[in-house]
């Protein structure tokens, strides 16, 4: 009997076939049965990835799988088994900089998840072993231990509640670091064990707890009402016993931990295409230079001159073998365009550039006293990309305040204040009725708003008498039901409280009356409504219901319905949240049947919610309509501004809730998604019934609508974000029976169109609506867009666990710090405490993030074509004997130290626009929609300039060399002078060109900009300076001081360091001419203003924006 009690602890939604059973204090139930002890994980938690032996391996196999570094690896391991022209230092040393680095990076990442771990695992919990507390560390627990647990700690495990310090075995708790929501919640003993309040008592008890195995249900439910999870804490109430059911990884908290999948932006894609094509570069360049050494080496005196005649074994080596290694040989020799240092470069950005979004003080909210969060900084240019804006409604668009406005009892409407002289009947409010129903109805409609709900006291102690109720706080994970509370309280019955399960109200005549709680029908997003099934006073059983009209419509009596209708339609078209409450009484034989079957479902391992959920329909039938209430859910601080701004920029903001649809569309209206000129098409349940067969007008209407949008807009998506403002603008609601209706439809040939046709539909619209959605429908329109052709970036805002799943399927989540619980948060990419928080955040801090890494990916790719087309084109000039141009330690640190730095900076703090111009004129952001910054245009811009930069440094000084002699003495210049001085110009007009780009200085830019032209100056003293005792040959040494002691060579230098940026020099003067010629045109004012804080805009924006001037 005492284990059967125990099997609905731990009843679980998943089918799942295998149960545990669990010996309370591991002690066997008989002691004539062979006890064997069971296996269970113990309760340590390992969040960590690595530990210290595996750290090593498992670290680098995950960096090879990066291309780039198995790319490097590959060129590394070839330089150390073939004889190649440069040293394996060359590449090795570059490629263990970024292995090590990133190395450092996760290490550390993986250090504070050890640290985390360990603050938890060795944590001092209490343990109750032969009758006495035992001290033990919290990763000691075992399956079957009997844990104490005091005030204000934190469940270590997941445990069945046996008793507490409570008479009535009653606790509470809170979830907050679960899910956010701060509300205590309560929870109840085995009534078998209430009794056993001491150490001593419960070592006496014997028994077995039969569950099933773990399940990651946490977000589902919150566990039944004897379980208690590991991560809440116990609040107002002294101490509990518990019995550990699951440890460790196996509790719901640790199973429910999973890494999101991860998400690749637009600007990593990119990347990986501008990679391919470089490396069909390298492997050209090194197939043109063996092909043509062959063709050099088919004149004999060309392939054995006289002083360097082959060796036998070089002679005897078959030609298709030298061939390949020579090829090797070449690749080597051009590897570095790969940029393999452009990795690490870009996760320091932005890794670093993350924190530029929590320190901005424009998102910190004074309310919560917090501020933005980030917990992924991989998508950060991703901000500045987006198309498509999903966002929620409640929470999300309006504050999730609720404010209790009417009511109507059996169609009679109630608004205002109440005089205690007669009930209802008068007010101080205006009344546009003033008839009124049945005394006893008034008082029926106002005891069910009191009883049904899971609204609790914040107070420790009991409340006795009338003059206690006014000093009441109510908590709720809904604020709608606090609303209801306080609504009812204005009319004279207040909630007081639940003693000894008892739900006590004090009426209008300041009488207590109290009402046994029998059972609590909670509510769920498909059920959209609640019951509590109560017994009263004199004995008899009343089930009272609120939920949603669509949900409690078709379960009381039709000639109800019509009057309450009127008054629903007409709250939701001011834009009131509005709930149904109805009630049934329950016969003493009913409520046998109806608790035999709750109480069956509950115990179910298999199929619990299923049976739950079929248990509830059959006892929310046949119920009386009592009457409907009007909450206001006021909208958010400058929401409507934020909508506005949004859809200025060119983005398409659609809007996914469960309100009815009338609720919604005043609320739209409200936020200015919908302006009064908008068109709005309807794809409704209303508007689909007006047919017998839905699907045939359902495709009638999908026609009729194409049609009308094609008409009036152009075919090109590109000039669709300015036709919006050209043309009339249309905005489509849709509710979630028809959107099933479009995306189940049958598998006959018309209505395979219904997606296809109901999508463009949706792109030729400013604005959606979709109503009445299921948060797995909220899901499946993302994934539906995302999908699009072109594949649109899409983000989505919510604040509520029913927007998880939308969050987690967009390209970019962002999670509102709301009232309705941290999930939403939880879950995102990016936490903000408010809606209005969006508009800076894509159109000031996602602009400047991808023009940063934009130019960041462009320029490293420039950098490394400009450093490695000089040594191509050297081959032609050395009979393409792969005798490297630069020295083996410019070759190393090229892109580690001397054009790192000033790159990374300016990818950090660059602001081509100040961030007030960006905020103000959101039509920036349609400049660099659709990854403008990295499309073929601007590439081939980025290495034609490369191609041009390059051959002037080589071919220059080329034509410096023509004079036999370079120095007064007569001396002659070498290959290596030769190579110092290309390098040299390399360096400094690489440099200068980002200078040259550079729009916003700060002392940071000057430091690394001219610090790193001055330390490469210093290192090539330096290392041409001394005589290197580990260095066979000493090449290099006092090549660069003699070069510059040559004022021709300091003439070179400069001028073509000069030619090298003509062009882009000339262009900006270009630019700017063009742009003042333009500001004078200018008619109106504001526009002018627009960019006029910033001078130098447009020569940035030059590569990628060559048909746009100005912004008009």
């Amino acid at each position: 009997m005492f284990r059967r009690s125990f099997n609905r602890f731990c009843a679980g939604e998943e089918k799942r076939v295998g149960t545990r059973t669990v010996f309370v204090g591991n002690h066997p139930v008989s002691e004539t049965e062979a006890y064997i002890a069971q296996r269970f994980c113990d309760n340590r938690i390992v969040s960590s990835k690595y530990t210290l032996w595996n750290f090593l391996p498992k670290n680098l196999f995950e960096q090879f799988r990066r291309i780039a570094n198995f790319y490097f690896l590959i060129i590394f391991l070839v330089q150390v088994t073939v004889d190649t022209p440069t040293s394996p230092v060359t590449s090795g040393l570059p490629l263990f900089f970024v292995i090590t680095v990133t190395a450092i990076k996760q290490g550390y990442e993986d250090w504070l998840r050890h640290r985390a771990d360990n603050e938890v695992n060795k944590r001092t919990v209490y343990i109750i072993e032969n009758a006495k507390r035992v001290r033990k560390e919290s990763e000691k627990i075992k399956v079957g231990d009997v844990v104490e647990v005091q005030a204000d700690e934190t469940f270590p495990c997941d445990l069945i509640l046996l008793s507490s310090c409570t008479s009535d075995g009653t606790c509470y708790v809170t979830t907050a670091s679960l899910d956010g929501e701060s509300n205590c919640k309560t929870h109840y003993a085995v009534r078998d064990t209430i009794a056993l309040h001491t150490a001593e008592s419960i070592d006496t008890l014997r028994a077995a707890i039969e569950c099933e195995q773990p399940q990651p249900d946490l977000y589902k439910s919150l566990g039944p009402e004897n379980l208690l999870l590991k991560g809440a804490t116990l609040k107002n109430t002294k101490k509990i016993y518990g019995v550990a059911v699951y440890t460790g990884m196996e509790t719901k908290m640790a199973l429910n931990y999973q890494g999101k999948s991860q998400k690749r932006s637009a600007v990593e894609k990119s990347i990986n295409a501008f990679l391919i094509v470089y490396l069909f570069i390298l492997l050209t360049k090194a197939a043109v230079c063996t092909t043509l050494k062959y063709v050099w080496q088919s004149t004999p005196y060309n392939d054995e001159p006289w002083y360097n005649q082959k060796t036998q074994k070089e002679r005897e080596t078959l030609k298709v073998l030298k061939m390949f290694t020579d090829f090797l040989s070449f690749m080597v020799l051009f590897n570095f365009i790969i940029p393999v240092s452009m990795y690490v470069t870009v996760e320091m950005q932005k890794f670093l550039g993350s924190f530029f979004i929590s320190w901005d003080k424009d998102f910190y909210d004074e309310e919560i006293h917090e501020g933005a969060l980030v917990n992924t900084s991989d998508l950060n240019e991703e901000l500045g990309q987006v198309d498509y804006i999903f966002t929620d409604k409640t929470g999300t668009l309006t504050e999730n305040s609720m404010e209790f406005i009417e009511c109507c009892i059996d169609g009679h409407k109630y608004k205002g204040v109440a005089q205690e002289a007669d009930g209802l009947s008068e007010t101080d409010g205006p009344l546009t009725y003033f008839d009124k129903a049945d005394k006893n109805r008034e008082e029926l409609f106002l005891r069910a708003l009191c009883l049904c709900h899971t609204v609790e006291i914040k107070t420790n102690d009991a409340v006795d008498g009338p003059t206690e109720s006014a000093k009441l706080t109510y908590v709720s994970s809904s604020p709608d039901e606090i609303a209801l509370v306080k609504g009812a309280k204005k009319y004279g019955f207040t909630f007081v409280g639940i003693r000894n399960g008892h739900m006590r109200i004090e009426n209008q005549r300041k009488e207590i009356e109290e009402y046994e709680l029998l059972h609590t029908l909670n509510f769920d997003s498909v059920r959209r409504r609640m019951s509590v099934i109560v017994k009263t006073q004199a004995g008899d059983i009343l089930l009272f219901c609120k939920g949603a009209d669509s949900a409690v419509f078709p379960r009381v009596q039709n000639h109800e319905i019509e009057l309450t209708k009127a008054h629903v339609e007409r709250n939701a078209m001011d834009g009131y949240r509005t709930l149904c409450v109805a009630f049934k009484e329950i016969t003493p034989d009913d409520y046998e049947r109806i608790n035999r079957q709750l109480i069956e479902a509950k115990m179910a391992l298999q199929d619990r919610e299923e049976k739950m959920e079929k248990v509830f329909d059959d006892i929310e039938t046949n119920m009386n309509l009592i009457g409907a209430t009007a909450v206001e859910d006021k909208l958010q601080d400058q929401a409507a501004e934020t909508i506005e701004a949004l859809h200025a920029a060119g983005l398409k903001v659609w809007v996914l809730t469960g309100d009815k649809m009338e609720t919604a569309k005043s609320t739209c209206y409200a936020c200015r998604l919908f302006q009064t000129s908008t068109e709005l098409l309807e794809l409704t349940t209303k508007t689909i019934e007006e047919s017998e067969r839905k699907e045939d007008r359902l495709h009638e209407l999908l026609i009729e609508y194409r049609k009308k949008l094609l008409h009036d807009f152009p075919k090109s998506t590109r000039s669709l974000k300015k036709a919006w403002t050209e043309h009339q603008e249309y905005g489509l609601i849709i509710d979630g029976s028809t959107l099933s209706l479009i995306l189940n439809s049958s598998q006959d040939s018309s209505s395979n169109n219904y997606k296809s046709i109901f999508l463009q539909i949706c792109m030729k619209c400013t604005a959606v609506l979709c109503c009445r959605m299921a948060p797995l429908q909220k899901a499946q329109i993302v994934r539906m867009v995302k999908n699009l052709k072109g594949s649109p970036i899409t983000l989505s805002i919510g604040d509520g666990a029913n927007d998880v799943s939308m969050i987690l399927e967009s390209h970019v989540g962002i999670g509102i710090k709301g009232k309705e619980g941290r999930q939403a948060a939880r879950n995102s990419d990016y936490a903000v405490p408010k809606f209005k928080h969006l508009k800076k955040l894509l159109l000031a801090h996602g602009h400047l993030y991808y023009v940063r890494i934009a130019h960041l990916v462009q320029y490293f790719f420039y950098k490394n074509l400009c450093f490695i087309l000089p040594q191509f084109l050297y081959q032609f000039f050395c009979g393409f004997s792969q005798q490297p141009l630069y020295d083996a330690a410019y070759l190393t640190m090229y892109n580690i130290c001397f054009t790192s730095l000033p790159i990374l900076a300016y990818s950090l703090l660059e602001q081509h626009i100040n961030i007030d111009t960006l905020t103000s004129d959101p039509r920036l952001y349609m400049k660099i929609s659709g990854n403008a910054m990295l499309q073929l245009g601007p590439f081939l811009y980025w290495t034609f300039l490369a191609a041009f930069e390059g051959t002037v440094f080589f071919f220059g000084t080329y034509f410096l060399f023509q004079t036999s002699s370079l120095e007064e003495n007569a001396k002659v210049y070498g290959n290596w002078t030769f190579g110092t001085i290309v390098f040299t110009v390399l360096v400094f007009t690489v440099t200068l060109k980002l200078a040259l780009d550079t729009r916003f200085w700060t002392w940071i830019n000057h430091f690394v900009i001219w610090g790193s032209l001055a330390f490469y100056v210093f290192f090539s003293f330096f290392w041409g300076g001394i005589i290197w005792p580990f260095l066979k040959q000493q090449r290099m040494y006092f090549v660069f001081a003699q070069m510059l002691s040559s004022v021709s060579t300091w003439l070179a230098i400069v001028l073509l360091i000069f030619i090298s940026l003509f062009p882009e020099i000339l262009l900006i003067v270009l630019k700017n001419v063009r742009r003042r010629s333009a500001r004078r045109n200018l008619s109106c004012k504001r526009a002018s203003d627009s960019l006029s804080a910033r001078p130098s805009v447009r020569p940035l924006l030059l590569r990628t924006f060559s048909d746009e001037s100005n912004i008009l």
